[in-house]
C-alpha cells in the first residue's frame, strides 16, 4: 500500500496499524450508526475508549 510505503518513515509499522485501526473503527462507529442506524452501546464507546488509550501508548516516546 503507498500509504504505508510513504509513513513507514515516519512511524514504525506497529504505529501504522495502530493508527489503521483507529481510522477504521471510527468510519464503521459513524457508518453503523448513520446508515446501519443501530445505536452506539456502553461496551463499544469502551472499547473506543481503549483503542485511542493503545494509540497513545503506541504513539508516546517512552
Amino acid at each position: 500500500m503507498p500509504a504505508n510505503r510513504i509513513g513507514y518513515g515516519s512511524f514504525s509499522g506497529a504505529q501504522l496499524k495502530i493508527m489503521q485501526e483507529a481510522i477504521t473503527l471510527i468510519v464503521f462507529c459513524v457508518f453503523s450508526v448513520l446508515y446501519l442506524k443501530e445505536e452506539l452501546k456502553w461496551n463499544y464507546i469502551a472499547g473506543f475508549a481503549l483503542m485511542v488509550l493503545a494509540v497513545f501508548v503506541v504513539m508516546k516516546k517512552w
